[in-house]
């Protein structure tokens, strides 16, 4: 189960966002089934019990309730928030759609329903070996829905700026254009190279002009550089720049 030999992939949204999506492999994949299977054959011993004095509809109702257990159970749970079974919970994994965003009504049936494919010739042997040859270990189902179970990372808050050198802006800002800047260089780790560049082109008027486009940064680094100003950083190397006060900005 060492997630040291999954593969970090990286899908990008619409918005041009880069998401980093780690893929289980088979291993915690496996102790995940093992975990819903000993649910589920706890439910249906329950079940069991309880139709046993039924006979013929006891019968009924078990066989109904073995099927729903089948397969409405990995579907029902992978539509909740959570987004993920008991057993991928205990595991810390949940499954999503393989551009990164949650996973669909769509790919979550897709994906369940074709167990049936994924279950041959014997004990999941089609899933296994797609799992075990694939980087991102996805079985057949996943391939056909576009779904990809992962380890499920905590939500960090944004913890730092981007990095660029410091740079006093070349006009006087308003609070508002202050705070947008900080707030696109607090945002900016999180964007496409591409993605960022296209935003920091709305904010061009306020950055200093490019003389030397081989010595000097591009402009999503200097509007990162007046961020950084704004912030109170300055240039590490002496007579870089003259210090002056930093604008006044929630740290």
């Amino acid at each position: 189960m060492n997630s040291a030999i999954d593969t970090v992939l990286t899908a990008e949204t619409p918005e041009g966002i880069s998401i980093s999506i780690r893929p289980a492999g088979f291993a915690v994949r496996a102790m995940a089934f093992l975990i819903d299977a000993l649910i589920r054959v706890v439910i249906l011993f329950g079940c069991a019990s309880l139709f046993s004095m039924g006979r013929r509809v006891g019968m009924g109702l078990f066989l109904v309730s073995a099927f729903v257990l089948n397969w409405l159970y990995p579907v029902l749970f992978e539509m909740s928030a959570a987004a993920a079974t008991p057993g991928k919970r205990v595991m810390g994994l949940y499954v999503l759609m393989a551009n990164g965003l949650p996973i669909t009504p769509a790919g979550c049936l897709i994906r369940n329903l074709l167990r049936v494919v994924d279950m041959l010739p014997l004990l999941y042997g089609f899933a296994i070996v797609s799992i075990l040859l694939r980087r991102d270990s996805r079985r057949l189902g996943d391939l056909a829905a576009g779904t990809v179970v992962a380890y499920r990372h905590e939500v960090e808050l944004a913890g730092k700026l981007g990095e660029g050198v410091p740079m006093p802006p070349p006009i006087p800002l308003s609070m508002s254009q202050q705070l947008a800047l900080t707030a696109f260089a607090w945002r900016v780790d999180r964007l496409t190279p591409a993605r960022a560049e296209e935003i920091a082109s709305y904010a061009a008027a306020l950055a200093p002009p490019r003389p030397a486009p081989a010595e000097s940064p591009a402009l999503t680094g200097r509007l990162i550089g007046i961020a950084r100003w704004l912030h109170g950083d300055r240039p590490a190397a002496p007579g870089s720049a003259q210090p002056i006060e930093p604008d006044a900005l929630p740290q």
